[in-house]
């Protein structure tokens, strides 16, 4: 098993590139779409590094994984299957975002909300098979209701892509406040982390790093225990709730979240072009930050 990360300096995502070298497939997570908010324009530049990565590897695309319906980045992944090929996977329960958010957009009755969009949907304890290597999916509601962590396991060993649950720890955990999110769950999808093997390599799917520390797209189990500053050993579920939704009351929406939103949870599809030939994107007025 080998893993590679790609970090989108616009956004802090990681993107993985997760590898069976001896049978020469992979699969990519978290792919990133360049997105200029101030033009509304695309570009593939930070994603192709990834694309060509695994085409100079000579390795087959078996998977694209999302862990969650980001609200950050836009996904990469259309770019990436067109390029490619794979299967796009992500968790069942994007259904249930797909139904919130289709109404914050009032998005018409063509807007899908059964992921038919998805390739593969992953229930909790589900797995996919990637050459020698076990992906299992595990069911991390509480950033959305939909998040997924995906462990990977091999003759070597395990790692875990943990998405948006945990961040490093001198940085701490991801916020619940958008719609569907919750504290209390987010507590308890840790605490299943947390209870995988101490040596477990945690891959990120964000870092922003503290004044003088360079960027880092993996953790451990034991450093999350030891030095998280939201969840670290020692710390309960009442203590955690507390922190997380007084801080999560001060926070400004993500940079990005508008744009995102409604094109990943429709699998990183952008709405269809109008009769002018151009596609637009809505913008709901008054409706989210408060």
């Amino acid at each position: 098993m080998q893993v590679h990360s790609f970090l989108h300096s616009d956004t802090e995502t990681y993107t993985h590139v997760l590898a069976d070298v001896k049978q020469q497939v992979c699969a990519i997570i978290d792919p990133v779409l360049d997105f200029d908010a101030k033009s509304g324009r695309t570009r593939t530049t930070s994603v192709d590094e990834v694309v060509e990565f695994v085409k100079d590897h000579g390795w087959e695309l078996v998977y694209i994984i999302e862990t969650h319906a980001h609200a950050d980045h836009i996904s990469a992944a259309i770019h990436v299957k067109e390029t490619l090929g794979g299967q796009l996977v992500i968790g069942q329960h994007i259904t249930e975002v797909q139904k919130i958010f289709k109404q914050i957009f009032n998005f018409d009755t063509s807007f899908r909300t059964d992921a038919s969009q998805f390739d593969i949907l992953t229930d909790d304890g589900d797995t996919l098979a990637l050459g020698g290597i076990t992906i299992t999916a595990m069911y991390v509601p509480g950033h959305t209701r939909a998040d997924m962590a995906y462990l990977a396991t091999d003759d070597e060993k395990t790692v875990v892509f943990v998405g948006d649950t945990l961040f490093a720890p001198d940085v701490g955990t991801a916020r619940c406040d958008f719609p569907g999110g919750d504290a209390k769950t987010l507590y308890q999808s840790i605490a299943k982390l947390l209870e995988l093997p101490e040596d477990t390599m945690m891959y990120l799917c964000h870092d922003y790093p503290s004044k003088g520390r360079k960027y880092c797209p993996t953790t451990t189990v034991a450093a999350q225990k030891l030095g998280n500053i939201h969840v670290k050993d020692g710390i309960n579920e009442a203590e955690f709730v507390e922190m997380r939704e007084r801080r999560d009351a001060n926070l400004e929406m993500p940079r990005l979240i508008i744009p995102a939103v409604q094109v990943n949870i429709d699998a990183g599809h952008f709405p269809k072009p109008e009769d002018n030939g151009t596609r637009y994107l809505k913008v709901p007025i008054n409706l989210l930050g408060e």
